[in-house]
């Protein structure tokens, strides 16, 4: 815990415990007290580390708030009198905060049983250190009639306040589990991202390497023709290019070898149950259509959900057919992800549907071309027409199929695709 923590958690403690100590009641008609501060008291040492200045510190302010409420209350204040009277508290606090160290109950928090029980042996010794300085002698205050209701209550007491301690921890708990789950699941789609950019390059390698290979195959023509005005200039100027376009060559090379490395070891991690890649998928597109100020509602049916597929693909491929969908669709609607497998265990499908206003049938032959795009944004600014040039591209690599329907039930756009078990489930 940092210390700006403990100390907030101290200066709380310091106020608490003694305003919860005047909810009391006496139980054997004396001086002697049983309060909710000592409730607040073992709440807050379980938080603390360390536990021993924090019980003096309390113990000090105790008894200091009781004699400030005798000189506020009393006609006749003695400061004496009222010191004598509530300085047991202080020993107290002191002999719980000392044994609640001497045990270290704050390193037992995995085992909440001996947390409870050594709270209750600490507040019952410090309840025995209490009364001892309230009784004539020790013989008044080693009897059952005494120890029976403190350890009954020091009992309950302990066990109370541990239940509300770790139902706090449980939810501390669930929440650092719902944050990893945000930061894993942007991580994967950032690294999903990446992976269809690396797909992108990789393209983008094999053309450069053509034009290299064009440029220095016309540099040759070039130096065999017979020598004639500026041909020899120009032969120069197409060796230069064709060396320039090498070196973006091999800068691309570096950058697609970084991605790589990243992205293309394959292991267990680079696996998760299709049921859950549907859900991260789901996710992200319902914060997207809600960025887009568009109420669309998800319907999702998965065959196998425990299926392990790979992480960069199912997400890159699905995830390009939905943002699609919703993009498409204008002010509310609905988007369908349906993931099956056929009866051979042979194809994976994957279908997402949309009731959006539909694709025109001379728009289908240009669908896939790279940079053709149907959608506009609101200054009439085209996208990018590259996210199913990419799906198209993937699933020709994959040796997948990707089709496209139209008025399927009442869904007015449908994309299928389909691939082999082999790319994309792991292998066992």
């Amino acid at each position: 815990m940092r210390f700006r923590e403990s100390i907030s958690i101290l200066f709380i403690m310091l106020i608490a415990v003694p305003v919860a100590g005047e909810l009391k009641f006496h139980p054997f008609q004396d001086d002697f007290r049983v309060s909710f501060g000592t409730t607040a008291f073992f709440f807050f040492l379980l938080w603390l580390r360390p536990s021993l200045l924090a019980g003096m510190l309390t113990g000090a302010v105790v008894v200091l708030f009781r004699c400030m409420l005798d000189w506020i209350n009393m006609d006749e204040f003695v400061w004496n009198y009222s010191l004598q009277m509530h300085m047991p508290a202080f020993f107290f606090y002191a002999t719980f905060a000392s044994l609640f160290s001497l045990f270290r109950v704050n390193d037992l928090h995995h085992r909440p049983l001996w947390v409870g029980l050594l709270g209750t042996i600490a507040e019952i010794g410090a309840n025995m250190v209490e009364l001892s300085f309230r009784a004539p002698n020790w013989a008044h205050v080693i009897q059952l009639s005494f120890i029976g209701p403190i350890a009954v209550i020091a009992l309950i007491r302990s066990f109370f306040v541990l239940s509300f301690f770790n139902m706090i921890k449980l939810r501390q708990a669930i929440w650092k589990k719902e944050e990893e789950r945000h930061r894993n699941e942007r991580v994967l789609m950032l690294i999903s991202n990446l992976y269809e950019e690396s797909i992108h390059l990789q393209k983008t390698l094999s053309q450069v390497e053509d034009i290299t290979r064009d440029c220095y195959e016309l540099y040759r023509e070039m130096k065999d023709q017979p020598q004639q005005g500026d041909s020899e200039r120009y032969a120069r100027q197409m060796l230069m290019i064709a060396g320039q376009v090498h070196e973006v060559k091999k800068d691309n090379q570096r950058i697609y070898a970084g991605l790589s490395k990243l992205i293309s070891d394959e292991n267990v991690r680079d696996y998760m149950p299709l049921g859950e890649l549907i859900s991260i998928i789901v996710r992200a597109q319902e914060k997207y259509a809600k960025m887009l100020d568009k109420d669309i509602r998800f319907e999702v049916n998965v065959d196998a959900p425990y299926l392990a597929c790979h992480i960069y693909t199912t997400l890159s491929l699905v995830n390009n057919l939905v943002a699609n969908a919703v993009e498409a669709i204008e002010d509310r609607g609905m988007v369908s992800i349906v993931a099956t497998i056929d009866e051979s265990k042979e194809w994976v499908q994957f279908s997402v549907a949309d009731d959006g206003p539909g694709i025109s049938v001379k728009d289908k032959e240009l669908l896939f071309m790279p940079g053709y795009t149907t959608k506009y944004d609101v200054s009439g600014k085209p996208s990018t027409g590259i996210g199913l040039c990419y799906v198209k591209e993937v699933m020709d690599n994959l040796h997948g199929h990707i089709e496209i329907s139209e008025q399927a039930e009442k869904f007015a756009t449908v994309f299928t695709i389909r691939l082999p078990n082999a790319s994309i489930v792991q292998k066992r």
